[in-house]
């Protein structure tokens, strides 16, 4: 123990007698080293962010929406998921389902005095902040189930909706104008915003909603849509714009997707509907996650091997500068594994210092991501705008396993990039070593 000891701190010395080239030589490691952890936390951050805007949608969730058939198909009329849908696949459902919602949306204007604002009026039911993971401000309260059955002139307001028509005051109580009808102001609805370039997990911003019951929905404002214009009218129906199924057990939600889709395919000749299955989605980006972890792991690791051949390079030098010494420590009485040890710590010092520094510097990720996306917004402003909301705002994660596995890397990149130097120097022989100038 006592000779490896002295050889580490011989080794230490040796390498101060040369601090840039050693310090440039623990540059390579360095580097590698912070760009593992740096670029993990950033695919952990990306990743993570794209399975979150999935899970808020909810794991074990089925959800369909109305769409309006396109081309030759379009035309006036009844389209998309229906009451008849929502009734049927209840019954059809009956013993593995949570909760069915339906849910009716329409652009509407909204007023108050003289406040008016454009939004959308949602009529659905008391499971819906369940499964839409939403929750009401304190003091006001969503519908309960009696409010739909009796049809109750209630309203909950969005956020921003609160804002630009009782923006003072206790909203609770007031009374807010839905087309030409009045609704007595029931609860708050808290802020949820959520954004997503994939268009199978984008969800909307509902802070300009006002929710009303949805029978009262049915009965007040109806299923027709019409739409005019310069030379035109059209008169579409529709009774349901989403039917959200939340499935008992997440491991039947698969199955039970495929009998909604078996379901509805005997009643729907035109693609007027499409069905969302976040837990189907949750599994694609947790394995499209692992995979872009390894890829940019990988990517860093090239940055280790490049710092491997740099100490190699610098040893294989170092051992030429060092043959006169090496003759003299052998003519002394120093063993080949000697010669050996020390090269070999040297190496193993300088990967090691380069990993300690780069995992400092990994470890400032979370800190400097804010100023760096700042800096790059200033300089590539363009470019940045045109990039991915979920990496444009990416917020960096911390992998913890990547950090003592980028150092256990850094130091086996050491030994590996330090073992043919230091045999070299040991296989010299002593005579010829001593007669080198």
């Amino acid at each position: 123990m006592l000779a490896w000891w002295r050889t580490i701190r011989l080794s230490i010395k040796e390498l101060m007698l040369h601090p840039l080239r050693s310090s440039l030589t623990v540059l390579g490691i360095f580097i590698g080293v912070s760009s593992v952890i740096w670029l993990l936390a950033i695919g952990e951050g990306i990743g993570r962010k794209a399975e979150e805007q999935i899970v808020d949608l909810g794991a074990r969730n089925i959800i369909l929406n109305t769409v309006k058939p396109s081309g030759d198909q379009a035309g006036e009329g009844l389209y998309g998921v229906t009451r008849e849908d929502f009734r049927r696949l209840k019954n059809t459902l009956e013993g593995h389902l949570e909760r069915t919602v339906p849910i009716r949306a329409l652009s509407k204007e909204f007023g108050r005095g003289p406040r008016t604002m454009e939004g959308r009026l949602v009529g659905t039911t008391a499971g819906f902040l369940e499964v839409m993971r939403m929750d009401v401000e304190e003091g006001g309260r969503f519908f309960a189930p009696i409010d739909s059955i009796e049809e109750r002139p209630y309203c909950v307001l969005g956020p921003e909706a609160r804002n630009e028509l009782v923006p003072y005051g206790d909203p609770i109580g007031a009374t807010v104008r839905i087309g030409d009808e009045f609704y007595e102001v029931i609860g708050v609805m808290k802020q949820k915003k959520s954004h997503s370039s994939d268009e199978k997990i984008k969800t909307d911003d509902y802070s300009k909603d006002i929710y009303i019951p949805i029978e009262t929905f049915w009965r007040r404002i109806g299923d027709v849509i019409i739409t005019t214009g310069s030379g035109l009218f059209k008169r579409d129906i529709v009774e349901v714009s989403q039917i959200v199924l939340e499935v008992q057990e997440q491991d039947q939600v698969l199955e039970m997707a495929q009998v909604v889709q078996d379901t509805l395919a005997a009643e729907h000749t035109m693609p007027d509907y499409t069905m969302t299955v976040p837990f189907e989605l949750l599994e694609q980006a947790r394995t499209t996650r692992l995979l872009f972890i390894v890829f940019l792991g990988m990517i860093a690791a090239i940055s280790l091997v490049v710092g491997g051949i740099g100490i190699m390079n610098i040893m294989l030098a170092t051992v030429t500068e060092r043959t006169r010494e090496i003759g003299i420590r052998r003519a002394l009485g120093a063993k080949r594994h000697d010669i050996t040890r020390q090269f070999l710590i040297e190496s193993i010092v300088l990967s090691t210092i380069g990993g300690l520094l780069g995992i400092a510097a990994g470890l400032t990720c979370p800190l400097l991501a804010s100023p760096v996306r700042r800096t790059l917004f200033y300089l590539f402003p363009s470019q940045m705008a045109a990039l991915p909301e979920e990496i444009r705002n990416v917020e960096p994660m911390l992998v913890t396993w990547s950090i003592p596995l980028s150092l256990a890397i850094a130091v086996a990149v050491g030994v590996l990039f330090g073992v043919y130097p230091a045999m070299k120097a040991a296989q010299l022989d002593p005579i010829e070593a001593l007669r080198h100038e």
